[in-house]
């Protein structure tokens, strides 16, 4: 997992349509505010089973900070989560972040990211603070999604408080990779 206080990596991305209608989001053009940044995909079994609390931490938190969704699964194996596939959940979801695409998967490999749904939340100097699952819900345990955990950082770092270092790893489907491509570390 990425450690801690690292500082949140450089990328600049192409988007699927935004609010504003921006081609593309550069890491050192983000304001100083926290910043959600939400590893996903269209097809997954687990961000399908929280793509409604992912709507309600919209809604509750969208307005106080920068939140992201990035898609870094491989189009040549998984054609089913391209750009309008992308495009059509988040529009279902009523999504008002970017969705913006890694085709080379290589802010995937700066993040570490190793899953869908992979969380990292950032202060407001853009230091990872968080970076673990949303609740414990899966789908099948009979949980609902509530995102306790991604709801406590957020708390957290908006009320200006340390976020509890004692975190749950993300689990979810497997980054698909190009082949040949994975990373080292996995």
């Amino acid at each position: 997992m990425l450690p801690l206080g690292t500082a949140l990596p450089t990328f600049r991305l192409p988007t699927l349509l935004t609010p504003a209608g921006e081609p593309a989001i550069e890491s050192a053009a983000l304001p100083a505010e926290p910043v959600l940044v939400l590893f996903l995909c269209a097809h997954c079994p687990f961000v399908i089973h929280v793509e409604a609390e992912l709507s309600r931490i919209d809604a509750d938190y969208g307005e106080r900070l920068t939140i992201l969704a990035i898609a870094s699964n491989s189009q040549l194996s998984h054609p089913q989560d391209g750009p309008l596939q992308l495009a059509v959940q988040r529009h279902r979801c009523g999504w008002r972040f970017p969705y913006l695409l890694d085709q080379d998967q290589s802010v995937a490999q700066a993040f570490r990211a190793a899953c869908t749904p992979d969380l990292f939340l950032f202060g407001a100097d853009h230091r990872l603070l968080y970076r673990g699952q949303l609740d414990a819900s899966r789908p099948g345990n009979g949980q609902p999604p509530d995102g306790r955990d991604l709801r406590a950082a957020l708390e957290a770092v908006l009320a200006g408080e340390p976020v509890n270092p004692e975190q749950t790893a993300s689990i979810g489907c497997n980054i698909k990779w190009h082949p040949g491509k994975e990373p080292a570390w996995i």
